[in-house]
């Protein structure tokens, strides 16, 4: 127990530090590849993402999806990458090698596509290499560049508004 709070505490500290330190991404760049991560408690639905990348132009081999399961520790068969706790260590040390080659892909969009306030989805969101980070609202607005204020079960709003905006950015 104690160990666990302290590995949540400077998991914690790190995020801070991270997100105080990130540097945003200002360019006209279209989006070419897209990455996700989800909570798979909230979410169970791959195909919803493959859609979502088809509707703004992304090709499928340049999605990526992960998902995180804080309760299960089987892998599934139908997530490309499915992680959970035990897979970041204290100061955000990633220990499962797909985990980190997704976080050091440097993606043009990444979505955030959980409510949750699981610490280490948070962690992997600012680990993450991608240029343009968009999420669900969270309580912590410094994780995201775009910020749609839906609910989960909600996707195809979540769909709509991110083309609208999207073209807006001139992003697509």
């Amino acid at each position: 127990m104690i160990l666990k709070g302290f590995k949540e505490k400077s998991n914690k500290k790190y995020l801070n530090k991270i997100l105080l330190n990130r540097y945003v991404y200002v360019d006209n760049s279209k989006i070419k590849s897209l990455g996700v991560i989800l909570n798979i408690d909230e979410v169970d639905d791959f195909e919803r993402f493959r859609s979502l990348a088809a509707y703004i132009n992304v090709r499928p081999n340049r999605l990526k999806v992960i998902a995180y399961s804080p309760t299960k520790s089987e892998k599934p068969n139908f997530w490309e990458v499915c992680f959970n706790p035990k897979d970041i260590g204290c100061r955000g040390a990633i220990k499962n090698i797909e985990l980190q080659s997704f976080l050091d892909t440097p993606y043009d969009a990444l979505i955030s596509y959980y409510t949750s306030e699981e610490l280490e989805l948070k962690l992997l969101t600012g680990l993450s290499k991608a240029k343009f980070k968009i999420g669900i609202l969270q309580t912590d607005s410094r994780l995201n560049d775009l910020i749609i204020k839906t609910k989960v079960n909600e996707f195809n709003v979540f769909k709509k508004e991110l083309f609208k905006y999207l073209t807006i950015l001139n992003k697509i």
